[in-house]
């Protein structure tokens, strides 16, 4: 069957992890798609949470856009306000905002003064950007500013177990990606 096509998955998008040292951070879709939907980026969303939770870790979900809950109406704005009613009405039980800023959604403290019934709670550590080029270039500051070791891209939506690579991976991400395959490969099999 070919790689690239799921039964499961409406489309493929690429999910990047920093391991930090204040702990992991996921990063989406920061290689795929360049202007998703507010349809496309709840369904990301949706498959990056479960992936999230593959790697042992509850996802804590933030939709970025440069503002905050409604206050600066933009065309990013409206779609991951969007986007969140959406993951709201098929996934309520996953802890979800937004529309924030990236700021508001890793400190907790601005948050609640911003929007005190948030239903995230603590940092956000899965960031989900309204276009690629919002979240490769995050991803890429962050990376180089907080010295994380990435692990990735992680494919999401795909039928068998593959990911892509960059051309400044290293050694030790081509062994972290295959590690992750053999993962992927072992939980497909269950």
């Amino acid at each position: 069957s070919d790689v690239c096509s799921s039964d499961l998955a409406h489309r493929t998008a690429a999910m990047s992890l920093l391991v930090l040292d204040s702990g992991p951070v996921f990063f989406s879709d920061t290689f795929v798609s360049e202007d998703p939907s507010a349809e496309e980026v709840a369904d990301v969303a949706i498959r990056a949470a479960q992936k999230v939770r593959d790697f042992g870790v509850v996802p804590k979900i933030a939709l970025l856009a440069t503002s905050n809950f409604g206050a600066r109406p933009s065309a990013a704005s409206r779609k991951m306000r969007k986007a969140l009613k959406l993951i709201n009405e098929e996934r309520p039980d996953l802890e979800v905002e937004g529309e924030m800023r990236g700021d508001v959604a890793l400190d907790e403290a601005v948050r609640s003064r911003i929007f005190p019934n948030s239903k995230l709670k603590g940092a956000a550590n899965l960031l989900v950007m309204p276009t690629l080029e919002a979240a490769n270039i995050s991803f890429s500051l962050v990376k180089s500013l907080a010295h994380g070791l990435h692990v990735g891209p992680i494919l999401l939506g795909i039928a068998k177990p593959a990911h892509i690579t960059t051309p400044a991976v290293t050694a030790r991400g081509l062994v972290n990606l295959a590690a992750l395959a053999v993962i992927d490969a072992q939980v497909q099999g269950r």
